[in-house]
């Protein structure tokens, strides 16, 4: 049976801005495709980042592109070989994984192993990046939390995570410059690290500078995120690098997510998974990979002023499922 493709944009306004090092957000700009096959919809939700050079209005026309295919029953395999890797490849490969699911009466659960009923997932609550006074302020809001985030740049960061880490004290705590340190400074910031007791480091480097990484030991773990997309980049990942990253959007969905999830840990690597700013509807595939991951990182939708009905609600620090039948026969 022919499938009916429906692709748009959607605009979803933040609560409070998100700052990094690269500018600030005030929504989440989201492409949102529904495939329907019969009586049965499936779902998808990529977030185009300027970072790697796409749009709204690119991504929806990259899909466009191969509408006749995918109407006609492209499976997820042969999605891989007619659109890249990237924010389009995502929104249309969970759409084909929760219409499948759907067609098959099955569920994410049944699919990937992972346990279910689904329990409250310790997720990074992030600290944007802003003076170390308000930095402090709103970590302190976030002192219960398992598990901290911290977004810092290369102006202030000493001042910047002694006022988090003062603040609060109990939480584990990552620290993403966004790509913009150099390697003197990674260097400078070690024995702080060690000191404040942070426990993963995120892509201190521009990506195309992290060969300074090759031979390079760090006292806490170095994790890879805009140097690693699909499994392949692993083949060239400076060993400097502990951890990979993995976000939908960058691996072009969750079929190429887990393939690099299996191979980031058949190196011995550690996985963390990511999300951009964005609705529960990308983060709801993620849980496949974060269920089995070092590090959670999936907040993006706890930004958000209103997310879709029946999405992930976060409760000091955790993220709890979505209502049944959300995605994927969860």
């Amino acid at each position: 049976m022919r499938r009916t493709l429906t692709v748009m944009g959607e605009t979803f306004p933040l609560a409070t801005p998100f700052r990094i090092s690269r500018g600030v957000k005030t929504a989440a700009e989201v492409v949102t495709v529904t495939l329907a096959q019969g009586d049965v919809v499936g779902r998808g939700e990529c977030v185009p980042y300027p970072r790697y050079g796409v749009s709204v209005a690119a991504s929806i026309a990259e899909i466009e592109a191969v509408r006749m295919a995918i109407e006609t029953g492209v499976s997820r395999r042969g999605l891989l070989e007619i659109l890249p890797a990237g924010a389009a490849r995502n929104a249309v490969d969970c759409a084909l994984w929760d219409l499948e699911l759907g067609l098959a009466g099955s569920s994410l659960a049944e699919a990937t192993g992972i346990e279910t009923p689904l329990r409250p997932m310790a997720t990074a609550m992030t600290v944007g990046l802003d003076t170390p006074e308000r930095m402090g302020l709103a970590a302190a809001a976030l002192a219960d939390a398992p598990l901290i985030k911290v977004k810092v740049d290369a102006n202030d960061p000493v001042a910047q995570l002694r006022a988090v880490r003062a603040a609060a004290p109990a939480p584990r705590m990552i620290v993403d410059p966004n790509e913009s340190w150099t390697i003197a400074q990674v260097d400078a910031m070690q024995a702080l690290a060690e000191a404040l007791r942070i426990d993963l480091l995120e892509q201190p480097l521009p990506a195309q500078e992290d060969a300074a990484l090759r031979g390079y030991r760090s006292v806490i773990p170095i994790a890879a995120d805009e140097s690693v997309h699909v499994a392949a980049d692993l083949d060239t990942l400076p060993d400097g690098y502990g951890v990979v990253n993995i976000k939908l959007d960058k691996a072009g969905g969750l079929t190429a997510a887990l393939a690099l999830a299996e191979a980031a840990r058949a190196r011995g690597l550690g996985v963390m998974t990511g999300c951009m700013i964005c609705s529960s509807l990308s983060i709801a595939p993620a849980w496949a990979i974060a269920a089995q991951s070092d590090f959670v990182d999936l907040d993006g939708p706890l930004w958000l002023a209103t997310d879709r009905a029946g999405g992930f609600a976060g409760d000091k620090g955790y993220l709890l499922p979505a209502q049944p039948g959300f995605w994927g026969g969860l």
